[in-house]
């Protein structure tokens, strides 16, 4: 079970933040040994920001000793809510350095944001005083991150500012929208199909579609509101997500049971069959734009899923 952020006590917050400091330490000499060849002066550059890692991670549990003993609950970002998921890309073979860029300022602005709501929260005047050092200090690494192996000049401001707004807008309006696009797309191919199947008539199957995108929509909703109050993670207002969410969930599964609204049934499955083709591509297009996942492994991955659905919904239509 995760906790919610404003749960924590200033003895859970510091054994928190060292957790996260030797994580972020680990992920950056990762880094630095995958560019060590191809990109030396950027491995450096991370070499740098792990021992600097290693020296939070000292500070924190220094303070730590002093104020609460040896014993430190074990806590780590799965355990709290708010925090964004990390896929683990420093396991993947090939490796672009920008994803790298990307992941290093993602994780730099979480970790200055983690700091400045803790020491907002902090009752303890060394513990608040250790957390603002340390969210000041993050905000240059997040800075070095953004710079590595660049001169910033008028124009390359202009694009770093281009890719704060990309990452927030990824964060707020796409993550949440694509999250409920793909599952109405998806879970509810198997009951619109089924029903149009065991009764081969186009009216039920339309009102068994409406009835199932309407309530995944607003079962969605409530999961992502509920999930992320967005204070550590910059993903901006709960009911906000949550909404959008919500909208495109219930808009994935109207989408192929609009079809349904013709009195054939016959024609009416292939319209819906060509629907759900083009929003599973919708979906892999998307995947591809702004999740950065190659473009053939996200149709492939899309396409199976709803394609192993849509097979569940005719058997057992057809049974």
């Amino acid at each position: 079970m995760t906790r919610s952020f404003s749960d924590l006590d200033e003895r859970e917050v510091l054994a928190l933040a060292i957790a996260l400091e030797e994580e972020d330490g680990r992920i950056y000499g990762q880094f630095a040994q995958r560019l060590a060849t191809s990109h030396p002066a950027t491995a450096e550059t991370f070499r740098r920001m792990q021992k600097e890692e290693a020296a939070h991670e000292e500070r924190l549990a220094a303070l730590y000793h002093r104020q609460f003993g040896e014993d430190r609950p074990l806590i780590r970002r799965q355990d709290v809510k708010g925090f964004i998921h990390r896929k683990p890309i420093w396991l993947k073979k090939l490796l672009p350095i920008e994803h790298i860029r990307h992941e290093a300022q993602s994780m730099e602005l979480e970790s200055q944001r983690f700091y400045e709501k803790s020491a907002a929260r902090a009752k303890d005047p060394a513990v608040r005083e250790l957390l603002l050092q340390l969210a000041a200090e993050e905000s240059t690494h997040e800075d070095l991150a953004t710079k590595l192996e660049r001169d910033l000049s008028t124009s390359d401001k202009s694009r770093e500012e281009d890719v704060a707004q990309r990452r927030q807008f990824v964060l707020q309006i796409v993550q949440p929208g694509l999250a409920g696009l793909m599952d109405g797309s998806v879970s509810t191919l198997a009951p619109v199909f089924a029903a149009a199947l065991a009764t081969h008539d186009s009216r039920d199957a339309f009102l068994v579609g409406i009835a199932a995108s309407v309530g995944a929509g607003i079962s969605m909703g409530f999961a992502e509101a509920l999930s992320d109050d967005g204070a550590l993670s910059g993903r901006g207002r709960p009911y906000i997500r949550g909404t959008i969410c919500g909208l495109m969930t219930a808009l994935g599964g109207v989408g192929h049971t609009l079809p349904f609204l013709v009195g054939n049934f016959q024609i009416a499955m292939a319209i819906a069959i060509g629907v759900v083709l083009v929003e599973l591509l919708v979906i892999a297009w998307i995947r591809h734009r702004y999740m950065d996942t190659p473009l053939v492994p996200a149709v492939l991955q899309v396409v199976l899923g709803g394609v192993l659905v849509f097979i569940v919904g005719i058997l057992i239509g057809s049974s």
